[in-house]
Order: C-alpha cells, then structure tokens, then sequence
C-alpha cells in the first residue's frame, strides 16, 4: 500500500491530498529514508512523520484494505512516540492559553501597563546585576 493511504487510512490525517504535501516537504521517512507519497509501505516498516510540531513514530503491524475505523487502528500500527512530546505540546497550549484565552481579543489598557511593567522590572534587575 502507498504511503499516502495507508497513513489516511489509519487516521493520522484527514485526507490523502494532506499526506501527499507532508511527504512533498520530506516531512516523512520510512525506515530512516525520506519516503514519496508512492512509496510502498509493508508490515515491519518504522514510519515517522511530523505533524502539529510532534514527531510521531509508528510502526506498521498489517495493511488495511480501507480507511479504518478509529477504534480499528491500532490492528494496524504500533504507536512508538514518546509520550513526553505530547505532554510538552499540553505544556505549549497552557502557555499560550495562560495569559488570554483564545478570542478574548487584543490586550486593554491596564494589560498593556501591566505587561510594561513587566518589562520595566525585568530590564532593572538586569542593569542592577551589572
């Protein structure tokens, strides 16, 4: 099976089209080797791809014939990530989400002091340790 579907058929991206541009950007490998989106892919091969700024690696168990069912998908690949890369994008998404929740809009007038002041005492302790 084609690399493009075989990794639309396991859900990791939604459409064929999206794989084809990641593997277009050598955003894919399998078995350590920068794979085309027509690369044949068999059982044993250790695919990793980047996708959402996580480096996934998996390996492929068996072929499905067809796009799978989520609850499916482990049948056919072994999820070989490691866990500390999903627990730093959690880290990422409470930093950004920390200060202002998405669609708050932009900053108000106190926040901007607030953030100025911020900076203000940030660049004092440096000139005081000089």
């Amino acid at each position: 099976m084609r690399i493009d579907k075989y990794l639309w058929c396991v859900r990791y991206y939604k459409t064929r089209n999206m794989v084809t541009e990641a593997a277009r950007k050598n955003q894919i490998t399998v078995n350590a080797n920068v794979a085309k989106p027509s690369r044949e892919v068999f059982p044993g091969d250790t695919i990793t791809f980047r996708k959402d700024q996580i480096t996934y690696t998996i390996k492929v168990l068996d072929v499905p014939l067809s796009r799978v069912g989520a609850k499916l998908v482990d049948i056919y690949r072994k999820d070989e990530t490691p866990p500390e890369l999903f627990q730093q994008m959690e880290l990422m998404k409470l930093a950004k989400e920390h200060y202002r929740r998405a669609g708050e809009g932009r900053p108000t007038k106190k926040d901007r002091r607030d953030i100025d002041g911020y900076y203000e005492d940030a660049e004092d302790e440096i000139h005081t340790e000089d």
